[in-house]
């Protein structure tokens, strides 16, 4: 925030010179970003706010800091008004009430917890004099009436946005604070500003008939004050920073007062900053104070109660601080505190504006800024445990490093992508979830999978000249309503990658997918041992084809296809790509597996290759667990060798050839074993399978 030093040392006894100010300020915990002189000769600094500390968005606030380091005398500005009877009916002198000028609605106190409304008739605009002027000059704002630059001046001084509207184009004399109508227009105040549509969810302040205000944003163009102005309302509220800063957004309309209503205005902290506006229009315009306010909306919360242990204190910061220091440190920043001494307790109660005071440990905090950071010790030597890598860390990284070793390329590509490119990947049962933000543009969807991320590097890369490229992504996929969330939104990290075919014959796309479905048995022995299963089960899809549920050990973890013509069509793309999407994040919690050295076999294997037409229905895990459900004795392994489709075969048929390995811990077997045991292998097949043997 820009300040001027002049207007800080109005609130400040003895005032401190422009280094004073940067050095208390930096020492409480807001350093000096800048600093320079205004076009009017007034000197100012630009202060370093965090965005916790709403209350410091104004001079008094920096002011009330400085003297708590520094034990300067705050003098904070007093408001003097005309004698009111505070009522609804009758006035004071026969003036007549603010509650018979104007009515006011409030349709929502949940997110305007409270809205004041004072009548002042009979103002003179003018131009403002010399000293509020060079006030506002100085923090580079431009003067321009009296009415205009009081709400400003008030703003700078205590934070507390305000707006005044011209009595006289209220249409029925009424406010209203309710929603916006969908589509509802509204003329924002400032030269050049554009009509701008409302949202049914952006709250706004209405007369009987339109929106006059975007509420805690911008005022309305049709009801600002202007030179002929005799009769004002003077606005005093506040706004859930959530539904400023959503609406603020979304419209594209920010101002000085919406960069502080979405940093917190507590509701107590409004009648004061009213009374000190209203006494200083009535300095600088004149008029006269209709009697009372109209106020509508929800209770003001009771002041919060925080204790401090002196103990804790000491223990967290430390050092050895008296805890008469504490109290003191406590009572500079205006919390009230209340000694118990039996029970080593300091009581206190928060001060309206300080919303970010809520535990302890925020007092603690208020005490060691203000004590000084210099006085918390700093050791010479810091003791360092190096810890391993958490678990799931170590096998993302294991992971990423296995599928760079196997010639793939990590890829980091953005969370949003187009719903023409997300629709085929959205899982059964879920839907695509969208950001509601212009920004995002043609692409609001959030990726229901990571494939067309891929999918669109892959073609940028073929553009660019590289022909054969194998990528992957671990990151994060969103949906809403799938099975098992609960018609929840579900975020699901994901490890997903592309494998380039070599051409499109049979043979090609075959030996795509087998690239694909090894590097999916490889991640799985990474993670879970070498004893790890993977069994892939006919699924549906409308963006691989075929398609096959992954399963790890027994548990279903994603999806590995062939990518379906039409979306590599949809990419640019000819040849054939093998996909696969895994949910691996459970497995990682383990990592690394349990394995165990084992002595080398001490006698050879024997194998034999069977070679059987079967129908293409018949999966590899049926033939295995047909073999395996005999028991054969010493059959050590079923590996797959090859599988063949062609004319030999017929329509509907496929060759499969499997390599039976035999070993006995004791001996090296016989050929007659070995035979024997296949012979029972080929009945097994041709009964159950009713398979075709063409060798064995």
């Amino acid at each position: 925030m820009r300040t001027s030093v002049t207007w800080l040392n109005d609130y400040l006894d003895p005032p401190a010179t422009a280094d004073e100010q940067a050095e208390l300020l930096t020492g409480a915990g807001f350093p000096l970003d800048g600093k320079d002189t205004a076009e009017n000769g007034e000197p100012w600094q630009e202060i370093e706010i965090t965005s916790n500390r709403g209350d410091c968005l104004a001079h008094l606030g920096f002011a009330r800091e400085i003297c708590a380091v520094s034990g300067r005398k705050l003098k904070a500005p007093n408001a003097t008004l005309p004698a009111t009877t505070g009522g609804t009916t009758g006035g004071a002198a026969g003036r007549p009430t603010a509650a018979s000028l104007v009515k006011v609605t409030n349709e929502r106190p949940d997110v305007c917890p409270l809205y004041t409304a004072r009548v002042i008739r009979g103002v003179t605009v003018k131009p403002s004099p010399d000293w509020l002027q060079r006030r506002l000059i100085a923090i580079g704002l431009v003067p321009r009436n009296n009415l205009v630059d009081a709400t400003n001046f008030i703003l700078f001084e205590l934070g507390q946005p305000t707006h005044v509207f011209d009595l006289a184009t209220l249409a029925g004399g009424e406010i209203r604070i309710r929603m916006a109508n969908a589509k509802e227009k509204f003329l924002p105040i400032g030269e050049g500003a554009a009509e701008v549509e409302l949202r049914a969810n952006d709250l706004v302040i209405a007369d009987r008939d339109r929106a006059v205000a975007i509420a805690g944003i911008k005022g309305g163009a049709l009801t600002a004050v202007r030179d002929s102005t005799r009769d004002i309302l003077i606005e005093a509220a506040s706004f859930d920073p959530v539904a400023v800063r959503a609406s603020s957004r979304a419209l594209r309309i920010s101002s000085d007062s919406s960069y502080r209503f979405e940093r917190g205005v507590h509701p107590a902290e409004v009648d004061a900053a009213a009374d000190r506006l209203v006494a200083l229009i009535l300095e600088l315009a004149g008029g006269e104070l209709a009697d009372g306010a109209v106020r509508a909306g929800a209770a003001i919360p009771a002041p919060r109660v925080v204790t401090v242990r002196p103990a804790r204190c000491r223990a967290v910061l430390g050092i050895d601080l008296a805890t008469d220091t504490m109290v003191r440190r406590l009572d500079a920043l205006g919390f009230a505190p209340k000694l118990d001494v039996a029970a080593d307790r300091i009581t206190c109660t928060v001060p309206a504006r300080r919303i970010d005071i809520e535990r302890e440990i925020d007092l603690i905090e208020e005490i060691c800024r203000t004590n000084g950071l210099a006085a918390i010790p700093v050791r010479d030597t810091i003791a360092v445990r190096v810890q391993g890598a958490q678990p799931h860390i170590a096998a993302r990284r294991a992971t990423k490093d296995l599928l760079v070793g196997l010639g793939f390329v990590e890829c980091v590509t953005h969370s949003l992508v187009s719903e023409h490119a997300a629709q085929p990947f959205v899982p059964a049962g879920g839907g695509l979830l969208a950001v509601d933000d212009e920004r995002a543009g043609a692409e609001p969807a959030l990726r229901p999978s990571l494939l067309p991320s891929l999918l669109r590097v892959r073609r940028h890369n073929l553009d660019n000249g590289v022909e054969t490229l194998n990528v992957f992504e671990c990151a994060s996929t969103f949906a809403h309503g799938t099975a098992g969330g609960g018609g929840a939104h579900v975020e699901t990290p994901v490890v997903a990658f592309l494998v380039d075919g070599a051409g499109n014959s049979p043979a090609e796309r075959d030996e795509c997918y087998r690239t694909a479905r090894g590097t999916v048995e490889r991640l799985a022995r990474l993670l879970l041992g070498p004893a790890a299963t993977v069994d892939v089960a006919p699924a549906t899809s409308s963006a691989l084809e075929p398609v096959g549920a992954v399963s790890i050990n027994g548990t279903r973890v994603g999806t590995i296809g062939l990518v379906a013509p039409a979306i590599l069509k949809q990419f640019g793309l000819e040849r054939p790509v093998a996909a696969a999407e895994l949910a691996l994040e459970p497995f990682f919690t383990s990592y690394p597996p349990d394995t165990r050295a084992a002595a080398m076999p001490a006698f050879p294997a024997t194998d034999r290759d069977v070679s059987a037409i079967v129908d293409e229905r018949v999966t590899w895990a049926s033939i295995v667990a047909c073999v395996e459900a005999l028991r054969l004795p010493n059959l050590e392994s079923v590996a797959h060798v090859v599988t063949y489709r062609g004319k030999q075969t017929g329509a509907g048929k496929k060759s499969v050839s499997a390599r039976l390995v035999f070993r006995a811990a004791d001996r090296t077997l016989t050929g007659d074993e070995v035979d024997a045991s296949v012979a029972k292998a080929i009945s097994a097949l041709q009964a159950s399978l009713g398979a075709e043997i063409r060798s064995a």
